[in-house]
């Protein structure tokens, strides 16, 4: 098969979560001697430069970076308002990328082209215009979900509502677009299930109208569940090596859901544990580290910033730390956390889309009360904790492996194209 990814963000390199889920599907597939094209979103915020990218993978993807300018204009979000038009989605319409996909389109035969995000959608007309392979969308979150729970998390009255606007165009964007699509890939189950509600309240509204006129038939769009998924091989699952007992968060600190989450853990939580456990460390590792953490002088809070190697670093540490509540999708880092053998303990929004049992292969906790007590139980019976990354491991090689997620999107594409 040909395969065009189009995505909002260069798949390499894979050092955060949405290029590694990417890439895990793009290398994937050549592995499995398929033909792969990508075009990709270029911004300042996630900036590559091409030359940075090394040779092989540049042959073996045709990759391209094509520059969209993504910065907030004040004035260009303020008339945003009064559009109904979902803001976020806008900033991804951009003619130089239009142009070149118009460009690869004639110049290609492709069987597949892949959306990478809802971002991408806006790009559907011009796809269906010069081509006529299936279209796919992945949905790496529910999109509009994210800055909902961002809202609610807001104290800011004005803020608040600004967020609350940016969701609820989102989600309209949202219904709307993935009924234009020939199928669906929902990072988790719980995803899935929310794509294919759109479809049968789509469906029914059609059926109610009793209207002559039918209809694109959303009924008939597939949709199916691909999590993050990754070679277990490629992580040590060694927790004897790692310093015990030591607590660490890692992840793109650039992220909204991500900054919320560590402010939470730090002011309702460390306070107590650090009371309880002088010795005790926390280590926050992370690309873009915001200045307000950086600048931080908490007791044993250990402020790394982006570490080289973050494979060496999980395999350094034992507790895993993941304090969110807001965001959508699945936690990619936790996915690594397990494939490492690491106990992790997680708000339930940040374990959601993952396939976990609670006290076996993660622990929940949701409540200040609850996280200091998952952690004084971690740290004070290691073995424990080293029988629950193992369980976490298990988990990974069962249902998250690559080999076994790719052999199930390859007969997604095949239910598509015949």
């Amino acid at each position: 098969m040909r395969i065009l990814f189009l995505c909002n963000k260069s798949p390499w390199p894979p050092k955060e979560g949405g290029p590694m889920a990417m890439n895990m599907l793009i290398g994937g597939l050549l592995e499995e001697g398929h033909e792969v094209k990508v075009l990709a979103v270029n911004t300042y915020k996630y900036h590559i430069a091409a030359g940075d990218i090394p040779a092989r993978y540049q042959q073996k993807t045709g990759i391209e970076l094509i520059g969209v300018d993504l910065r907030l204009k004040p004035l260009d979000a303020f008339l945003n308002l009064f559009t109904g038009k979902s803001y976020h989605v806008e900033r991804f319409d951009s003619e130089k990328f239009r142009n070149r996909l118009i460009e690869t389109l004639k110049a290609n035969d492709f069987d597949i082209i892949q959306l990478e995000t809802l971002f991408m959608c806006p790009y559907i007309p011009v796809v269906r215009k010069y081509t006529r392979a299936k279209i796919v969308l992945r949905a790496h979150n529910i999109e509009h979900l994210i800055w909902q729970r961002i809202s609610a998390e807001t104290k800011n009255p004005v803020k608040k509502w600004y967020l609350s606007h940016l969701a609820r165009t989102l989600k309209n964007y949202e219904q709307k677009t993935v009924a234009e699509v020939d199928g669906i890939l929902a990072i988790s189950p719980g995803d899935a299930e929310y794509f294919e509600s759109i479809m049968r309240n789509r469906k029914s509204k059609i059926e109610n109208r009793k209207s002559k006129q039918r209809e694109y038939p959303v009924s008939c769009i597939p949709v199916t569940d691909l999590p993050f998924g990754i070679d277990p091989a490629r992580y040590g699952d060694e927790p004897e090596k790692a310093e015990f007992p030591s607590l660490f968060s890692l992840g793109s600190m650039n992220w909204i859901p991500n900054q919320q989450g560590i402010r939470w853990f730090l002011q309702n939580v460390w306070p107590d544990v650090h009371r309880q456990f002088p010795d005790l460390k926390y280590y926050l590792a992370g690309r873009e580290m915001p200045e307000w953490i950086r600048s931080l002088a908490v007791p044993n809070v250990v402020i790394l910033g982006e570490v080289e190697d973050a494979k060496a670093f999980l395999a350094s540490k034992a507790i895993m730390i993941v304090p969110l509540f807001s965001g959508s999708g699945i936690r990619v880092k936790i996915i690594e956390g397990m494939a490492a053998a690491k106990t992790i303990i997680s708000t339930g929004i940040g374990a959601e889309g993952i396939s976990y049992t609670h006290g076996e292969n993660i622990l929940i906790a949701d409540a200040p009360c609850e996280f200091f007590e998952m952690i004084s139980i971690c740290i004070t019976d290691q073995a424990l904790c080293t029988k629950i990354g193992k369980q976490a491991r298990a988990l990974v090689e069962t249902e998250y492996n690559t080999g076994i997620l790719i052999r199930k999107l390859l007969a997604f594409y095949q239910q598509l194209t015949g």
